[in-house]
């Protein structure tokens, strides 16, 4: 298993819960300088110690973590909604 990997939580303030993890706090030069412009001015949410033990909410943590080490970042997409479309009573009338 991987060993526990502190990160610090940005969220993007131009598209709602998007969020850019990073192994070190303040440092975005792994980060694409496209990316980067595109997300906005990185707004700090959190830090956290990340383990395999603990899930997240929203993501795989051991795929978060591999991105971090392997990257330098992972990026959280905001999660697609689908809407769900009344059709009438249960029985289809």
């Amino acid at each position: 298993m991987s060993e526990p990997v502190d990160c610090w939580i940005y969220k993007s303030p131009r598209k709602d819960e998007m969020y850019l993890y990073l192994p070190a706090e303040e440092d975005f030069d792994p980060v694409p300088a496209d990316l980067l412009s595109a997300f906005g001015r990185p707004q700090f949410v959190m830090q956290l110690t990340l383990s395999p033990e603990r899930p997240l909410a929203r993501e795989e943590v051991i795929a978060v973590i591999r991105n971090l080490r392997e990257q330098g970042f992972h990026l959280q997409m905001p999660p697609k909604l689908e809407p769900t479309l009344y059709h009438g009573n249960e029985d289809g009338a």
